[in-house]
């Protein structure tokens, strides 16, 4: 019998095998339908906008956050709304017909970039043909979805710099040029080893250029007390990645009597000083997203939620449950504009003024704000607790949180790591152990949060400053190991931009991924020394020699 759908482009996959009814994320099959058609229409309109390039044509930049909000959109817990995907499909079809005028050479153009439609018959239709299991040969398979959920993983990070206004050429021709290569059906193996390790190396790229606009824009993260108790003021909750629509709620915000709070990856705004401005920007509330559903509830006040990390709700806060640009939710109001437009908030602030103040879960502090021009500036402090001894290890723990108990493992792994061991985090894994009380050697806490998931290069540069100050030749000869926990596509990007900087002995959890075939999880574990998580007391031994 056919699959309603077929998606495994997330941890939590069914069986790990993969989702054929409702994604385990709560997408409807028909959502994930149509997201396999906007992905194969931005296939078409990549193919089209690389010919342009090659004859010299140039593609102007709102077709390329075209693509790029195309992917973005497609990433796990993004938007549920089947009305969204229509209508991107629609969009991208107008622009593939507008290009395809100008294009001189037409011949040999894939099904892909020639498929046009206005029926949305016939969009299902076509929809039922173009999914992931349209690639009969599992190896070839595996990588083309390797590679493509490294893109979406990379257009999340593309679509927050263009946000800020910042943008690079090179990463979208790159983007675009990936894409209408995994439409070529002569593509070998080896060739796709190959574009994936190329897929890595403009991941850092587009990272880099991230890293850049936050910091241009806000300034450089500093090492700050985050509250995590309530004020007696009405609140509203952010949620998500954007920092942009963060900038212009607190903007509009200013004197109304609404405090703001974050939550999930948001929390590292608090770290940026061009925020500590904001008098009622007063703290995080709860912890990683897939625990929204009790704490949206508590929380009393309306929620915006500017990217992923959507759990589908609860009624009883569906109608305080707003969502912007990449996010969308069936019956959740949704406020209009795309990347770096000027939003109106308004609705959702006079919806908190009516609202109680948010219930308390919780009360302390936590401490942030290590990323990478904070940790150069302990540098000297680092290397002397290196060199005396006092700082072993340092373990890499970045990426995903989620819902299975397994992920339980990396709470006890934090706990059980010897005192003289550092944690360098990002992502919302950091709730595992942030609110641990791990101490710290000499000053330097044992729990090092450089941002959010976004914000891994900040671990990558430390890693580089490190091989640099030691004189290393191989950044593997660093005391540093990598126990890395994933759940969607940015996570995979991450670890694909790891492994072109020649990073090795990567050990992945609390599952590898459902894509990874059997013969490709086999040229990582063999060239990169991937492998999964054991148990604690396993793992330890590893990591510890």
């Amino acid at each position: 019998m056919e699959n309603a759908m077929f998606c495994y482009q997330c941890q939590e996959t069914a069986g790990c095998t993969g989702c054929t009814k409702v994604g385990v994320c709560g997408k409807p099959a028909e959502v994930a339908r149509m997201q396999d058609l906007l992905i194969y229409t931005t296939k078409g309109l990549s193919e089209i906008t690389t010919r342009l390039r090659a004859e010299g044509k140039e593609v102007e930049a709102d077709i390329n956050h075209l693509v790029t909000l195309n992917l973005f959109t497609t990433i796990t817990n993004a938007n549920f709304d089947n009305n969204v995907f229509y209508d991107r499909v629609n969009m991208t079809l107008n622009v593939k017909r507008d290009l395809l005028t100008k294009l001189d050479n037409k011949e040999n153009l894939s099904e892909a970039a020639l498929w046009d439609s206005e029926n949305d018959t016939e969009f299902d239709k076509k929809a039922r043909t173009v999914g992931v299991l349209a690639t009969e040969n599992e190896d070839i398979r595996s990588l083309r979805e390797l590679i493509t959920y490294g893109l979406k993983g990379m257009a999340a990070y593309m679509k927050h710099a263009n946000a800020l206004g910042y943008d690079e050429e090179n990463v979208n021709t790159f983007m675009q040029s990936t894409l209408a290569k995994l439409l070529d059906e002569s593509i070998s193996v080896d060739a796709l080893i190959g574009l994936t390790l190329e897929t890595g190396k403009f991941g850092v790229d587009g990272m880099a250029l991230l890293d850049k606009a936050n910091t241009s824009t806000y300034g450089n993260p500093e090492i700050t007390k985050v509250n995590i108790g309530v004020g007696k003021n009405p609140g509203i909750l952010i949620s998500g990645h954007d920092l942009k629509d963060l900038e212009a709620l607190l903007e509009q915000t200013k004197g109304t009597g609404i405090d703001v709070y974050t939550h999930g990856e948001m929390l590292p705004a608090h770290y940026y000083p061009e925020f500590k401005q904001y008098d009622n920007f007063v703290g995080n509330y709860g912890n990683a997203w897939w625990k929204q559903k009790e704490e949206f509830e508590s929380f009393n006040g309306p929620i915006l939620m500017t990217t992923n990390c959507i759990v589908p709700p609860k009624d009883s806060y569906k109608d305080k449950l707003f969502t912007t640009g990449s996010a969308g939710y069936p019956g959740c109001k949704h406020i209009a504009g795309e990347s770096g437009d000027k939003k109106d908030f308004t609705e959702i602030i006079e919806l908190a003024k009516k609202c109680q103040a948010p219930t308390e879960i919780e009360t302390g502090e936590i401490v942030g704000g290590f990323a990478h021009e904070q940790v150069f500036a302990l540098a000297d402090k680092v290397v002397d607790a290196v060199k005396s001894g006092a700082i072993k290890k340092f373990f890499v723990m970045a990426g995903c949180d989620g819902r299975a108990k397994s992920r339980n493992y990396y709470t006890e792994f934090a706990k059980a790591l010897p005192k003289d061991a550092v944690i360098l985090t990002a992502g919302c894994a950091k709730y595992k152990y942030n609110k641990l009380d791990l101490g710290d050697i000499g000053g330097i806490p044992r729990v090092l949060d450089a941002g959010q998931c976004n914000d891994s290069y900040s671990l990558v540069l430390i890693a580089l400053k490190l091989k640099e100050i030691f004189e290393l030749q191989d950044v593997n000869e660093l005391p540093i190991a990598y126990n890395i926990a994933w759940y969607e596509q940015k996570a995979v990007i991450v670890l694909l931009s790891l492994l072109y900087l020649g990073v090795k002995n990567i050990h992945l959890g609390p599952t590898l991924p459902a894509f990874l075939s059997p013969n490709v999880a086999n040229v990582l574990v063999e060239n990169f020394g991937i492998s999964g998580i054991g148990t604690v007391e396993d793992d330890l031994k590893i990591f510890l020699g």
